[in-house]
């Protein structure tokens, strides 16, 4: 299937490795032209050099810190009219919120709220006078389904999908749509760090942990990064114009919920 999107360019953030990469490297199959960041320079070029060796697609390194003013500012020197934006940044630590203070609050909400909500007021206006753009952020099944120990991204992954809900409505009438996918137990590295902690604060065995939390998926399985990268592309895709303002889970139908 052509999703009509050839050309296109597109900044994918946190896109070193796991779900970022899976989004940059779909995207680049579609004959988009990409633009990766991550902190890491070293892991950074060596995925820029497989999605290019994979996908014969242009890609565009930037290396630095997404939740800084400084980060945000060279990746937009860089592409500062995409047409696609993939916003992703690592969540904040698990815990217990007696531990968290202030500056811990501000740290995560300005990782996982202000950062996207930032890169988003940059492009969305360039988007709607092109008459295309699509918009994903990668957010958590949390946001449908609280995590305790992840408290700091339920609030400010809740923050983020909150603003969007209103801006997601105004601004597809321009052919931009502004989406949120929210990962459940995809396989990354996100996910075995969760479930080491899990396993410390329980006093079970990793392994255990880890086949508690297979059993409890109705799928048997965790997802994987590629599933997640194909749902991303769609998303962005000419043929997905009319699908704006959704929060839509990738977790094997783990959320127990009707709506």
């Amino acid at each position: 299937m052509d999703l009509g999107i050839k050309g296109r360019k597109a900044i994918v953030c946190a896109a070193s490795k796991g779900i970022g990469r899976a989004c940059a490297m779909s995207l680049a199959r579609e004959g988009v032209e990409v633009l990766i960041t991550a902190r890491g320079v070293e892991a950074l070029e060596a995925t820029a050099a497989d999605i290019r060796a994979a996908t014969g697609a242009i890609v565009h390194t930037v290396a630095g810190d997404v939740t800084t003013k400084e980060g945000r500012a060279a990746i937009l020197a860089a592409m500062p009219d995409p047409d696609i934006l993939v916003n992703n940044a690592g969540g904040p630590p698990a815990g217990d919120f007696h531990d968290w203070d202030e500056a811990t609050w501000t740290k995560a909400v300005e990782a996982n709220m202000i950062t996207p909500i930032m890169l988003i007021r940059a492009v969305v206006d360039g988007m709607a006078a092109r008459k295309f753009g699509r918009i994903v952020n990668v957010t958590s099944s949390a946001v449908k389904a609280p995590i305790p120990e992840l408290g700091l991204s339920n609030g400010a992954r809740a923050g983020l999908t909150g603003f969007v809900a209103g801006i997601a409505r105004q601004m597809v009438r321009h052919n931009v749509t502004i989406n949120n996918m929210l990962p459940g137990h995809i396989d990354t590295d996100r996910l075995t760090a969760n479930i080491a902690g899990n396993a410390a604060r329980s006093g079970r065995t990793v392994e255990a942990t880890r086949e508690a939390m297979l059993a409890a998926n109705p799928a048997g399985r965790f997802g994987t990064a590629e599933e997640f990268g194909e749902a991303c592309a769609f998303l962005c895709s000419a043929q997905a114009g009319f699908i704006a303002g959704q929060n839509i889970l990738i977790d094997g139908a783990r959320y127990p919920g009707t709506f």
